[in-house]
């Protein structure tokens, strides 16, 4: 199966770039499934109902979040309505919405994602490798799903590594998100799980990490808020990785990063 994951779609300009480029990657890529993150769409806080249609309708499966789920109100009764939408696993227990769930593509195979957020300079929930080997009890690789992806939104690289290893051979790909900057560490681990640190932001890199930059150097340089953060609305990069897996086995054969548009390095898969 060929895999798409888009990372943190930061404000309009992240947007617009997503639905410019995601229908030609679908479609010159031959991509089976496309998961975004979506929890920045939203003027850089959270996501709505219309903005989740919006991804959808240009070829987008599922949609990822993270800490800044609930930023928008409506998300709270919009989520359950929702299945597509996910939010990590291990918030407590009657959150709403869901951060697990199996879907299946038009030819019937079946891929299971599922989202955690972690706990090193974040909020305190539950612990995200817990739940993690709880879901994967559930779920043989290669046998009742296809592909296993798995998403940690966390600020520790530490912490996502260690997911990595402790889903090596075991799910097709670790992908971390959160701090809209990729990292270059794509790589197959030894047991065929694809990962990669942070798979960055889709929005304007002329910026600090998505924001027009003068409110976050006037809060850095004088400890003074002077107004609320917006997102940026440069040209956007579209970041991300993608993936190939052994139609046999579940585990990955190739990933390769993605950078496309605004001002980062362009790469593409050969």
């Amino acid at each position: 199966m060929k895999l798409l994951y888009l990372g943190d779609v930061v404000g309009r300009a992240g947007r617009e770039a997503v639905v410019q480029c995601l229908p030609a990657l679908r479609r010159d890529l031959s991509l089976d499934f496309v998961i975004v993150n979506g929890e920045n769409a939203a003027g850089g806080f959270g996501i709505t109902a219309a903005i989740c249609e919006e991804l959808y309708g240009v070829g987008t499966d599922v949609i990822v979040t993270g800490n800044h789920v609930w930023d928008q109100r409506e998300t709270v009764g919009y989520i359950e309505s929702d299945r597509r939408l996910l939010r990590p696993e291990n918030f407590p227990k009657g959150t709403p919405g869901r951060g697990a769930t199996v879907f299946d593509t038009p030819d019937g195979r079946k891929v299971l994602v599922v989202q955690v957020m972690g706990r090193l300079f974040m909020d305190p929930l539950d612990d995200p490798f817990a739940t993690v080997a709880e879901i994967l009890s559930k779920f043989r690789l290669g046998g009742t799903v296809d592909i296993i992806v798995v998403d940690i939104h966390a600020e520790a690289t530490s912490e996502k590594m260690a997911m990595g290893h402790f889903c090596d051979g075991k799910v097709t790909l670790v992908a971390g998100t959160h701090t809209h900057v990729p990292t270059a560490d794509a790589q197959i681990l030894p047991g065929g799980t694809a990962y990669q640190s942070d798979l960055g932001m889709c929005g304007d890199y002329d910026s600090v990490i998505g924001m027009d930059k003068q409110e976050p150097l006037q809060r850095f340089t004088k400890k003074i808020a002077s107004g609320r953060f917006a997102p940026a609305l440069g040209e956007a990069t579209v970041c991300g990785v993608y993936v190939e897996s052994d139609d046999r086995t579940g585990l990955a054969v190739k990933i390769s990063p993605i950078r496309m548009g605004g001002r980062l390095a362009q790469t593409l898969p050969s």
